[in-house]
Parts: C-alpha cells; sequence; structure tokens
C-alpha cells in the first residue's frame, strides 16, 4: 500500500491541482486513510467523458489508501447545478431521476473497488433529503448560510448579471443542497475531503463552513482543472452529442475515435489527467509526441488505455478491428451496427434479398450507389485496379455479389480507390 500523503506528489505531476484548502492542514489530513467525496448530477443513465476525471480522482484517493464516496444527487438532481450554466435546466421527472440514478451508480462499480479495507462507497443524497420538511431545513440549515456570501460564488453571480435570465430561487437553493451533503457525509462517514472540478470550488467552500457552522467541522476540498481544450471547449462532445460510457449510446469504436483524434494540443493533458500510465512512460510518450507528432504515439496510447478501461479488452479488439477496416483492413467479422457506424456518413443503396440472391453485377451495385457514373466508368476503375468489395480488390468486370459477399448480417462494404466508400444493405 502507497503512502496515503503521496496522493498529493501524484496529483502535481499530473497536474490535477486547481485549486485547495490550506495546504499544510490538507496535507497532515492527507498523512492517514481518509473518506474522500465527490458528486455526480443523474442528468442521465449513463455517466459520459465529463465524468471520467472526477472518477479518476476518486480511483487514485482510493489506490493511495484512501476511501471513496460517490454521491449521485437524486435529490439535487431534482434541482440542477446553476455552475457553469447560462440558463435554467430543464428539470426531470422523479421516474427519469430514479433510473438515471440506478444506470449510474451500476457503471461507478466498475471503475471503483467496492471490498477491501478501503472500500468505496455508493450513496444517494435523496436518501438523507426526502424526510426533511422545509420548514425544519430553513430552521436548521439555511439559517447557518449568510445570503451575501451566497450571492458573492460565481456560479450565482456571473447568472445574476445576465439580463436575459437570472437564476429561479431554486437553483439559488442547490448550493444549500449540495453544502448540506458535504455537513451529512462527515457526520454519517466521518469524510473530511471533497473532491470536484474547478467550477464546484464555490459549492465545496459553502459546504466547508456549513460543517463549521452546524458541527464545528473542519474539513477540506480540493478541486482539478475543467476537462477542456485549448481552445476552451468541453472535452467529451462532438456534433452527434456526448461521448457516454455506455456502450450501447456511444460504440467502443466511436470510443475509440473520439480519443485517437485528440488534437495534438490535448492529447498529453488527456494522457495525464485521464489514464494511470507511469511517469516514465508519460515522459516517453511526451518526447515522442513533440519529435515525431506525426506517429501519433500519444493518441494511440490514449486511446487504447481508456477504450479496454471502460469498454474491456473485447471492445477494444472491436474497437482497433473496426478502425483498421477504415485504413483498408479486410472488412469482417463485424455486425450491421458497427459498420453502419463505421460508414454512417458514406452514400449507399438498398436491394432486395428477391433480387440480390439472383445476384448482383458488381459494375451495377458501384452504379446504384454513386461510386461511377456510368458503366464504362466501372469498368475502367475495374481494369484499374480501384475495385474493392469488403476492401479486397475484384480484378473481373464480371463479378456478381452474392451472399458470400456480405460483411455482416446485411451490409456489403464498396470502396473506389483509396478512401471512396459506399454500402449495400441488402433487405428482406
Amino acid at each position: 500500500m502507497q503512502n496515503p500523503c503521496e496522493i498529493l506528489s501524484e496529483l502535481h505531476w499530473r497536474g490535477l491541482i486547481h485549486q485547495q484548502t490550506e495546504a499544510e492542514g490538507l496535507r497532515k489530513l492527507l498523512e492517514s486513510p481518509q473518506f474522500v467525496y465527490a458528486g455526480f448530477d443523474p442528468t442521465a443513465s449513463s455517466l459520459h467523458c465529463g465524468s471520467l476525471l472526477p472518477l479518476m480522482m476518486l480511483r487514485r484517493f482510493q489506490q493511495f489508501g484512501h476511501c471513496p464516496i460517490a454521491l449521485v444527487g437524486g435529490a439535487t438532481g431534482m434541482i440542477g447545478d446553476p455552475s457553469g450554466k447560462s440558463e435554467e435546466r430543464v428539470l426531470l421527472s422523479s421516474e427519469t431521476l430514479q433510473a438515471n440514478v440506478e444506470g449510474m451508480q451500476q457503471q461507478m462499480r466498475q471503475f471503483l473497488d467496492f471490498s477491501g479495507p478501503q472500500a468505496a462507497t455508493l450513496v444517494n443524497n435523496y436518501d438523507w433529503m426526502r424526510d426533511w420538511s422545509y420548514i425544519d431545513f430553513l430552521r436548521d440549515v439555511g439559517k447557518n448560510f449568510p445570503v451575501n456570501v451566497m450571492l458573492a460564488k460565481d456560479s450565482v453571480r456571473s447568472r445574476l448579471e445576465r439580463q436575459d435570465s437570472g437564476i429561479s430561487y431554486t437553483e439559488f437553493s442547490y448550493m444549500l443542497l449540495q453544502a448540506y451533503d458535504f455537513a451529512h457525509l462527515h457526520q454519517s462517514h466521518k469524510c473530511t475531503l471533497q473532491i470536484g472540478g474547478s467550477d464546484q470550488w464555490g459549492n465545496i467552500t459553502a459546504g466547508i463552513d456549513l460543517a463549521r457552522r452546524m458541527y464545528g467541522a473542519q474539513l477540506h476540498g480540493l478541486t482539478c482543472p475543467l476537462l477542456l481544450t485549448s481552445d476552451g471547449r468541453k472535452m467529451g462532445k462532438t456534433e452527434g452529442g456526448a461521448i457516454w460510457l455506455d456502450a450501447k449510446r456511444t460504440s467502443p469504436f466511436a470510443f475509440y475515435q473520439y480519443w485517437f483524434n485528440t488534437e495534438d494540443a490535448d492529447v498529453l493533458m488527456c494522457l495525464r489527467f485521464l489514464t494511470e500510465i507511469g511517469r516514465e512512460e508519460y515522459q516517453a510518450l511526451e518526447e515522442t509526441a513533440q519529435a515525431e507528432p506525426h506517429l501519433r504515439a500519444a493518441q494511440k496510447r490514449l486511446a487504447s488505455w481508456l477504450t479496454e478501461f471502460v469498454h474491456g479488452a473485447v471492445g477494444l479488439q472491436t474497437a482497433i478491428r473496426a478502425s483498421e477496416v477504415l485504413f483498408g483492413a479486410e472488412v469482417k467479422d463485424l455486425s450491421d451496427h458497427e459498420l453502419l457506424e463505421i460508414f454512417d456518413d458514406v452514400p449507399s443503396c438498398q436491394i432486395s434479398y428477391d433480387v440480390f440472391d439472383l445476384g448482383v453485377p458488381i459494375i451495377e451495385a458501384f452504379l446504384q450507389t454513386g461510386l461511377v457514373k456510368s458503366k464504362t466508368e466501372g469498368r475502367r476503375l475495374v481494369d484499374s485496379g480501384g475495385c474493392y468489395i469488403n476492401n479486397l480488390r475484384i480484378a473481373d468486370a464480371e463479378y456478381c455479389l452474392t451472399k458470400k459477399d456480405l460483411a455482416s448480417e446485411s451490409v456489403i462494404v464498396l470502396r473506389s480507390g483509396k478512401k471512396k466508400f459506399a454500402l449495400m444493405r441488402v433487405l428482406n
């Protein structure tokens, strides 16, 4: 077991400390194992890439002998955190929230160890908030919150300064609920440290202040930088939406591709923040990235590490096999779903199984998918060696497509030259 206090050195070299309470007090606290908590809003039934950073923070603390507490906000999720938001969140129904909480809790068990002396704990703040009456909460908790302090928090002030939206009393109250979470976990689980993204600093310090006022406790907080690109955009989102940790929402292939395509300016940060590769390997990758960026060694390591971590060895193998298809590997052992995702933006055509069963001339298939404009052009393509079925070259202009050419249940991949792809779907 590593020295519990060495977690600070680990976080420092990775650049994961953005804000912290009094440094010497925190260092002394961490000389012995502590209960450390991070909260997660149940806005969806799956965690996403943005959730990886606080999850990995909890995991790192556990590896250094501390006990992580993962809090899913079944109560606070009914309100929505105004931090980093420019407008009011859409409130979710209690049924949707419960489904989201259950989905997230199931995923968290994949990343944290819930056995042994440093066993992680999963909690839902709805369990202790549901029995509070409004009057009791105002009397016992609200009286400990100076309004002028709340108004000074960045998450509140930035919203109040907006002329087009402002902030509702509901969202304004979020800080009280999250602050009480920290105070409650101190009383019920002896929790002494809360961690989160830098946008949570106001909520964390509010919890520290509340626990001091209510119980005379001395608690600590630590934030990590947000996962942002070099130009300030949040990572983990594409034009199609968030990159989810659930394979049904974001396939291992799409997940792998997202990290493989990380910009050179961002990849080293991602390696430090999101993986567990050691310092020596990181430095070697850093040197390679600077000397030979065209090799994309850092991107390959990032994509492989994260895909295996989230989706397992089988998921990584599937992702790599699918990625190799784009670079000319034979198309095989993939499903319709995987092929349609790999080639989601290429031309396609559909053909009935009855017609397909009679055999489809290859030049006719290339015509129907738009890869060639005439039969003459199709023959020239075959004669020049640029005609491919499932990335295998076809040299016979009279070749007919049959069941043996299916790359998956119903898909055939056609390719013209090096990079022009199309799909033929065979439908019953």
